[in-house]
C-alpha cells in the first residue's frame, strides 16, 4: 500500500516539473502561407554585367534593369536593331566598351605614307564628289543643327487606351518593392489590347515574375508591359495599333487572373494612371 502511494507521488511530481519548465508557448506551424498580389519578387537585374539568355532581348533585360535600352547599346556598341544571342556578356553599367580597331602594322603606315607623298599633287578622290552624306565639295562635314532629341524632349504619344476596362485591383508604387504598374482584373481569355502605335519589342516567357509577358515600344522614349497573359496573340517586330488585340488574359506566374500593366519613360517605372484617360 505504502508502495502504491510513493509511485503515485512521483508520477505527480514528474507532471508538474513538466508543465512548470515550459515558460513559451508551443510553436506554431502554418500549413500554408499567403503572399499577396503584386509581393512577388520580379526577376530585376542589380549587377553591372549581365550573360544574356535564349529568348531575351535587349529589350527585355533593359526592362529588367531598369534601364533605357539605348544606354545598354551604347555600353556595349550595338546598334539598331539591337541583336544579341545567348551568352554574350553585357554591360549593364559602367564605361562603354572599347571598339575593336586595326591598327596598321609599321610596314603598312610607312608604305601609305610613302604613297602619300607620292600622289600629295592629287586631289583626294571625296572632293571630286558631289555633295553626299553631309560633306560638302571640300570633304568638310556641314554643321547640321541636331534635331530634338530623347535627352532634350519628351516624344509624346498621341493618346493612350485602356488595355481593358476592369476593375483597377492594384495601384502604382513608388516604394523598392512597390508595384511598378496597375493590377486589372477579369476573367481568363479577357482581351488584352495594346495602349498605344508601337511595334512589340519582347513577347515570351523569359523574365520571372511576369508569366507571358509582352513589352512594346511606343518611341525611343516610352514602353509599355502587359503580364501574366493566359496566350500572347503578337510576334516579336510586330507592328500594332492602339486598341488592337495583342493577348488573352490569365494567370501566369500570377495568383489570380489579371493584367498588370506598366509604363516605363526611358526605362524607368511611371505610374500609368497618369497617362491612360480618365473612367
Amino acid at each position: 500500500m505504502f508502495k502504491r502511494h510513493y509511485v503515485t507521488l512521483i508520477m505527480l511530481s514528474f507532471m508538474v516539473f513538466g508543465c512548470s519548465s515550459r515558460h513559451t508557448p508551443a510553436p506554431v506551424v502554418e500549413s500554408k502561407t499567403t503572399v499577396s498580389v503584386g509581393s512577388k519578387t520580379k526577376s530585376s537585374i542589380k549587377s553591372s554585367t549581365y550573360q544574356v539568355k535564349k529568348g531575351e532581348t535587349l529589350y527585355s533585360i533593359a526592362f529588367r534593369a531598369s534601364s533605357d535600352v539605348r544606354t545598354i547599346a551604347s555600353l556595349n556598341n550595338l546598334a539598331p536593331p539591337y541583336r544579341i544571342f545567348p551568352g554574350q556578356k553585357l554591360k549593364i553599367s559602367g564605361s562603354p566598351s572599347k571598339p575593336r580597331a586595326n591598327k596598321p602594322s609599321a610596314k603598312n603606315s610607312t608604305k601609305s605614307s610613302g604613297t602619300t607623298t607620292k600622289n600629295s599633287n592629287k586631289k583626294p578622290i571625296a572632293t571630286n564628289k558631289k555633295q553626299e552624306y553631309g560633306k560638302t565639295a571640300s570633304g568638310q562635314k556641314t554643321s547640321k543643327k541636331p534635331t530634338a532629341t530623347a535627352s532634350n524632349f519628351s516624344q509624346k504619344i498621341r493618346r493612350w487606351l485602356w488595355p481593358n476596362q476592369g476593375k483597377v485591383i492594384a495601384t502604382f508604387s513608388t516604394a523598392p518593392q512597390g508595384n511598378k504598374g496597375i493590377d486589372i482584373a477579369g476573367n481568363r481569355g479577357d482581351r488584352i489590347k495594346a495602349a498605344a502605335d508601337g511595334r512589340v519589342v519582347y513577347a515570351g516567357s523569359a523574365l520571372r515574375g511576369y508569366g507571358n509577358l509582352v513589352i512594346i515600344k511606343h518611341n525611343d522614349d516610352y514602353l509599355s508591359a502587359y503580364a501574366h497573359n493566359d496566350q500572347i496573340l503578337v510576334k516579336e517586330q510586330q507592328a500594332v495599333k492602339a486598341g488592337d488585340v495583342i493577348a488573352k488574359m490569365g494567370d501566369s506566374d500570377a495568383q489570380r487572373v489579371m493584367l498588370h500593366f506598366e509604363v516605363r519613360f526611358r526605362g524607368k517605372s511611371v505610374n500609368p494612371l497618369k497617362y491612360l484617360p480618365k473612367r
